[in-house]
Protein backbone atom coordinates (compact mmCIF):
# COMPACT_ATOMS: atom_id res chain seq x y z
CA UNK A 1 0.00 0.00 0.00
CA UNK A 2 1.09 3.76 -1.37
CA UNK A 3 0.80 6.25 1.08
CA UNK A 4 1.91 8.95 -2.24
CA UNK A 5 2.40 8.33 -6.00
CA UNK A 6 5.68 7.07 -7.48
CA UNK A 7 7.06 10.08 -9.33
CA UNK A 8 7.85 8.85 -13.11
CA UNK A 9 10.93 9.85 -14.70
CA UNK A 10 11.87 8.88 -18.29
CA UNK A 11 13.25 5.92 -17.62
CA UNK A 12 9.73 4.41 -15.31
CA UNK A 13 7.79 5.96 -18.16
CA UNK A 14 9.81 4.23 -20.70
CA UNK A 15 9.41 0.49 -18.80
CA UNK A 16 5.82 1.68 -18.45
CA UNK A 17 5.58 2.08 -22.37
CA UNK A 18 7.28 -1.44 -23.12
CA UNK A 19 5.09 -3.17 -21.18
CA UNK A 20 1.85 -2.16 -22.25
CA UNK A 21 0.24 -3.27 -25.57
CA UNK A 22 2.25 -2.10 -28.41
CA UNK A 23 1.27 -0.38 -31.55
CA UNK A 24 0.65 -3.30 -34.27
CA UNK A 25 2.09 -2.65 -37.98
CA UNK A 26 -1.12 -0.92 -39.29
CA UNK A 27 -0.93 2.05 -36.56
CA UNK A 28 2.86 2.22 -37.12
CA UNK A 29 2.72 2.67 -40.92
CA UNK A 30 0.07 4.58 -40.41
CA UNK A 31 1.55 6.98 -38.07
CA UNK A 32 4.76 7.22 -40.58
CA UNK A 33 2.80 8.26 -43.55
CA UNK A 34 1.24 10.95 -41.89
CA UNK A 35 4.73 12.11 -40.99
CA UNK A 36 5.82 11.28 -44.15
CA UNK A 37 1.89 13.58 -45.99
CA UNK A 38 2.92 16.43 -43.11
CA UNK A 39 0.29 16.21 -40.74
CA UNK A 40 1.37 17.53 -37.26
CA UNK A 41 3.22 14.84 -35.09
CA UNK A 42 0.74 15.28 -32.55
CA UNK A 43 -1.41 11.92 -32.52
CA UNK A 44 -1.75 9.82 -29.61
CA UNK A 45 1.32 7.54 -27.86
CA UNK A 46 0.50 3.98 -28.25
CA UNK A 47 0.17 3.66 -24.68
CA UNK A 48 -2.42 5.88 -24.81
CA UNK A 49 -4.02 3.99 -27.30
CA UNK A 50 -3.85 0.45 -24.96
CA UNK A 51 -5.29 2.61 -21.97
CA UNK A 52 -8.39 4.11 -24.70
CA UNK A 53 -9.23 0.55 -25.23
CA UNK A 54 -9.10 -1.36 -22.35
CA UNK A 55 -11.32 1.50 -20.70
CA UNK A 56 -13.29 1.65 -23.36
CA UNK A 57 -13.83 -2.49 -23.58
CA UNK A 58 -14.05 -2.05 -19.83
CA UNK A 59 -17.07 0.15 -20.08
CA UNK A 60 -19.03 -2.06 -22.80
CA UNK A 61 -18.77 1.57 -24.88
CA UNK A 62 -20.60 1.16 -28.36
CA UNK A 63 -20.74 4.79 -29.11
CA UNK A 64 -17.94 6.68 -28.89
CA UNK A 65 -17.41 10.83 -29.86
CA UNK A 66 -14.22 11.92 -30.79
CA UNK A 67 -12.90 15.80 -31.44
CA UNK A 68 -10.10 15.93 -33.59
CA UNK A 69 -9.27 12.98 -35.87
CA UNK A 70 -6.20 14.49 -37.36
CA UNK A 71 -4.67 10.87 -39.18
CA UNK A 72 -7.46 8.65 -37.44
CA UNK A 73 -4.91 7.10 -35.63
CA UNK A 74 -6.83 7.29 -31.96
CA UNK A 75 -10.52 6.84 -33.93
CA UNK A 76 -8.64 3.24 -35.38
CA UNK A 77 -7.56 2.67 -31.68
CA UNK A 78 -11.00 3.26 -29.88
CA UNK A 79 -12.72 1.29 -32.36
CA UNK A 80 -11.04 -1.54 -31.35
CA UNK A 81 -12.11 -1.71 -28.24
CA UNK A 82 -15.61 -1.79 -29.41
CA UNK A 83 -18.11 -4.22 -30.33
CA UNK A 84 -18.41 -5.25 -33.82
CA UNK A 85 -21.90 -2.93 -33.28
CA UNK A 86 -19.59 -0.66 -32.25
CA UNK A 87 -19.68 2.97 -33.62
CA UNK A 88 -16.88 6.20 -33.37
CA UNK A 89 -17.93 9.62 -34.54
CA UNK A 90 -15.00 11.73 -35.37
CA UNK A 91 -15.18 15.38 -35.74
CA UNK A 92 -12.07 16.93 -37.93
CA UNK A 93 -12.15 20.20 -38.89
CA UNK A 94 -8.95 19.87 -41.57
CA UNK A 95 -10.33 18.51 -45.01
CA UNK A 96 -7.18 17.28 -45.72
CA UNK A 97 -6.80 15.21 -42.40
CA UNK A 98 -9.91 14.12 -43.01
CA UNK A 99 -9.41 12.85 -46.40
CA UNK A 100 -5.99 11.27 -44.86
CA UNK A 101 -7.65 9.88 -42.45
CA UNK A 102 -10.73 8.06 -44.39
CA UNK A 103 -8.25 6.70 -46.37
CA UNK A 104 -6.54 4.35 -43.36
CA UNK A 105 -9.25 3.60 -41.98
CA UNK A 106 -10.87 1.84 -44.94
CA UNK A 107 -7.60 0.20 -44.95
CA UNK A 108 -8.16 -0.88 -41.70
CA UNK A 109 -9.81 -3.50 -39.89
CA UNK A 110 -12.40 -1.04 -38.26
CA UNK A 111 -13.69 0.75 -41.56
CA UNK A 112 -17.17 -0.16 -41.24
CA UNK A 113 -17.19 1.22 -37.04
CA UNK A 114 -15.68 4.99 -38.29
CA UNK A 115 -17.53 8.33 -39.23
CA UNK A 116 -15.90 11.31 -40.14
CA UNK A 117 -17.35 14.63 -39.72
CA UNK A 118 -15.97 17.49 -41.72
CA UNK A 119 -15.87 20.96 -40.27
CA UNK A 120 -15.77 22.95 -37.07
CA UNK A 121 -16.95 20.59 -34.11
CA UNK A 122 -18.83 23.45 -32.40
CA UNK A 123 -21.14 23.40 -35.32
CA UNK A 124 -21.25 19.72 -36.17
CA UNK A 125 -21.51 18.57 -32.53
CA UNK A 126 -25.21 20.15 -31.96
CA UNK A 127 -26.40 17.57 -34.23
CA UNK A 128 -25.99 14.92 -32.19
CA UNK A 129 -28.80 13.77 -29.59
CA UNK A 130 -28.03 14.52 -25.97
CA UNK A 131 -27.02 11.12 -23.57
CA UNK A 132 -26.11 9.35 -27.02
CA UNK A 133 -22.50 8.83 -26.60
CA UNK A 134 -20.61 6.24 -24.30
CA UNK A 135 -17.59 8.17 -24.24
CA UNK A 136 -16.44 11.05 -25.79
CA UNK A 137 -12.37 12.03 -26.61
CA UNK A 138 -11.26 15.89 -26.79
CA UNK A 139 -7.89 15.48 -28.63
CA UNK A 140 -8.17 19.35 -30.87
CA UNK A 141 -7.72 22.38 -30.22
CA UNK A 142 -6.85 23.36 -26.60
CA UNK A 143 -8.25 26.69 -26.53
CA UNK A 144 -11.68 25.14 -27.44
CA UNK A 145 -11.88 22.28 -24.78
CA UNK A 146 -13.76 24.60 -22.19
CA UNK A 147 -16.64 24.64 -25.18
CA UNK A 148 -16.21 20.45 -26.28
CA UNK A 149 -16.46 19.97 -22.62
CA UNK A 150 -20.02 21.85 -22.22
CA UNK A 151 -20.87 19.86 -25.43
CA UNK A 152 -19.58 16.35 -23.92
CA UNK A 153 -21.87 16.54 -20.86
CA UNK A 154 -24.68 16.85 -22.84
CA UNK A 155 -23.64 14.13 -24.94
CA UNK A 156 -22.98 11.53 -22.21
CA UNK A 157 -25.15 9.60 -21.16
CA UNK A 158 -25.54 8.98 -17.09
CA UNK A 159 -22.59 6.73 -16.47
CA UNK A 160 -20.71 7.84 -19.56
CA UNK A 161 -16.72 8.55 -20.18
CA UNK A 162 -14.65 11.68 -20.54
CA UNK A 163 -11.53 11.40 -21.99
CA UNK A 164 -8.99 14.35 -22.99
CA UNK A 165 -5.30 14.33 -24.23
CA UNK A 166 -2.39 16.97 -23.13
CA UNK A 167 -3.99 17.79 -19.60
CA UNK A 168 -0.23 18.29 -18.51
CA UNK A 169 0.66 20.83 -21.47
CA UNK A 170 4.18 19.07 -22.04
CA UNK A 171 4.73 19.72 -18.56
CA UNK A 172 3.57 23.34 -18.47
CA UNK A 173 0.27 22.65 -16.80
CA UNK A 174 1.83 23.25 -13.17
CA UNK A 175 4.28 25.59 -13.87
CA UNK A 176 2.85 29.07 -12.50
CA UNK A 177 5.20 30.78 -14.80
CA UNK A 178 4.34 28.69 -18.40
CA UNK A 179 1.93 31.07 -20.27
CA UNK A 180 1.39 29.43 -23.64
CA UNK A 181 -1.87 29.17 -24.99
CA UNK A 182 -1.82 25.60 -24.35
CA UNK A 183 -1.22 25.71 -20.95
CA UNK A 184 -3.60 28.70 -20.20
CA UNK A 185 -6.13 26.88 -22.10
CA UNK A 186 -5.58 23.28 -20.24
CA UNK A 187 -5.72 25.00 -16.91
CA UNK A 188 -8.98 26.68 -17.75
CA UNK A 189 -10.14 23.32 -19.08
CA UNK A 190 -9.33 21.75 -15.68
CA UNK A 191 -11.05 24.16 -13.50
CA UNK A 192 -14.15 23.88 -15.45
CA UNK A 193 -13.67 19.97 -15.13
CA UNK A 194 -13.37 20.79 -10.87
CA UNK A 195 -16.19 23.29 -11.39
CA UNK A 196 -18.13 20.38 -13.09
CA UNK A 197 -20.42 18.91 -10.52
CA UNK A 198 -21.97 15.96 -12.21
CA UNK A 199 -18.08 14.79 -13.27
CA UNK A 200 -15.93 12.94 -11.53
CA UNK A 201 -12.42 12.66 -12.81
CA UNK A 202 -8.25 11.94 -12.59
CA UNK A 203 -5.81 12.76 -14.87
CA UNK A 204 -3.66 9.48 -16.36
CA UNK A 205 -0.29 10.22 -17.06
CA UNK A 206 0.37 8.85 -20.35
CA UNK A 207 1.86 10.66 -23.30
CA UNK A 208 0.92 14.09 -22.58
CA UNK A 209 -1.62 13.53 -19.61
CA UNK A 210 -5.18 12.01 -20.19
CA UNK A 211 -8.11 13.07 -18.27
CA UNK A 212 -10.09 10.38 -17.55
CA UNK A 213 -13.54 11.38 -15.89
CA UNK A 214 -17.11 9.60 -15.24
CA UNK A 215 -20.63 11.48 -15.33
CA UNK A 216 -22.63 11.03 -12.57
CA UNK A 217 -25.31 8.42 -13.04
Amino acid sequence: MSKASTPVDHALFEFIARTTIQEDDLLRSLREAAAREGLPEIHIAPEQAAFLQLILRAANARTVIEVGTLGGYSAIAMARGLPANGRVITHELDPKHAAFAEQWIERSDQRGKIEVRVGNAVQTLPSLADGSADAVFLDADKPGYVTYLQHAMRLLRPGGILLADNVLADGEVSDPKATSTTALAIRRFLAAVQATVSLRSVIVPLGDGCLFGVKDE
